[in-house]
């Protein structure tokens, strides 16, 4: 094992025992600060719960991005670590705000475009894109537009699916290991040691936020959540071409299970007239009402993202690129009928 790989071992080891550590300093920080999610008529809790738990895990991992960029990595790799522990510092800011104060919309969707304008200018950006048929795509100018959507869908998709005891960690968690594994196919240290790092701490938060959660991971968590996985798909095409010349295709197909409810929330937002007007229609608020436990939704969704994982994993090796992309296609067309048909049963 090379050293590099040794100090990301340790880096991740570390993060999961901190944020085991940091959990009820942080239950009783957001208590203190009144950082507390009351039942109301958009949540399906029923007990004041502290929120804002994103911090338990994110300060151990900027920490880790800072140190490895500082004395591990070199060059370019250094310097975007740097950036995006400062970057991940501020969405840990904007997210203690809302969490606290309840921000409105136009708040959120204004800080999301700046991260994610930072995020491309500090190098984490979509250069190409995944031709099944043949060469890859080069975007050019296009990288700018498609990366802002790109990371704007990743940061809106873990705060939407974040609705249920334990539902977003989990995924997140899955997703993680996913994007890990097909770094180390392709030997990519930067990718190993972001989705390391987010593994580590989001395992040792799960515990605490499954059903019945005793922390929430509020707008804090979700937003650092969404800007790590966002960093880890776009982490640079010189660092980073096993996978950035398959993107999105690996991410798109690991996140599938939030994306498709976020596209079918927009979907729906619109044709209510208000995109920025929250509803109780998700994927896991419907199987909410067909009569599942929470725990039991939890567990279907993490089935359906390891199938999606494994369809990731599975294309990043293959060289059967077509018969993959359509296994990933009819996969996604399953879930959102199955969403179509549950929501059609529901308004019966």
């Amino acid at each position: 094992m090379s050293p590099t790989a040794i100090y990301i071992l340790m880096a991740a080891i570390l993060t999961h025992v901190f944020t085991h550590l940091l959990i009820p300093a942080n239950i009783r920080f957001s208590q203190k600060m009144g950082i507390v999610a009351l039942p109301n008529a958009r949540r399906i809790h029923k007990e004041a719960t502290p929120e804002g738990g994103g911090l338990s895990f994110a300060l151990p991992i900027l920490i880790f991005q800072a140190l490895m960029g500082i004395f591990v990595f070199e060059g370019t790799t250094s310097l975007m670590l740097l950036q995006l522990a400062a970057l991940g510092l501020l969405c840990l800011v904007v997210g203690i705000i809302d969490d606290r104060y309840e921000s409105r919309a136009a708040f959120k969707f204004i800080s999301q475009v700046g991260i994610a304008l930072l995020m491309y200018y500090i190098g984490f950006r979509v250069e190409y894109l995944t031709n099944p048929l043949g060469t890859d795509f080069t975007l050019g100018w296009l990288s700018l537009p498609i990366t802002l959507l790109w990371h704007l869908a990743v940061l809106n998709a873990i705060n939407l699916i974040d609705g249920m005891d334990g539902l977003a960690t989990g995924i997140t968690m899955i997703v993680c290991a996913v994007l890990l594994v097909v770094g180390m196919l392709e030997g990519n240290t930067p990718v190993i040691l972001l989705a390391g790092l987010l593994l580590a701490g989001s395992s040792a938060f799960l515990v605490y936020n499954f059903h019945p959660a005793r922390l929430f991971l509020g707008e804090t968590g979700a937003l650092f959540i969404g800007l790590n996985i966002a960093a880890i798909s776009t982490v640079g095409s010189e660092q980073f071409k096993g996978i950035t010349s398959i993107t999105l295709i690996i991410p798109l197909a690991a996140l599938a299970v939030p994306l498709i409810d976020m596209a079918l929330a927009v979907s729906r937002r619109i044709g209510g007239g208000n995109i920025f007007v929250a509803d109780k229609a998700h994927i896991h608020h419907i199987m909410l009402a067909f009569g599942l436990s929470q725990k039991a939704i939890s567990i279907i969704a993490y089935i359906v993202t390891l199938l999606f994982g494994l369809i990731a994993i599975g294309f990043s090796f293959s060289s059967k690129k077509i018969l993959f992309s359509l296994l990933l296609v009819i996969l996604v067309l399953v879930v959102v009928a199955a969403y179509i048909f549950m929501r059609r049963e529901r308004e019966k």
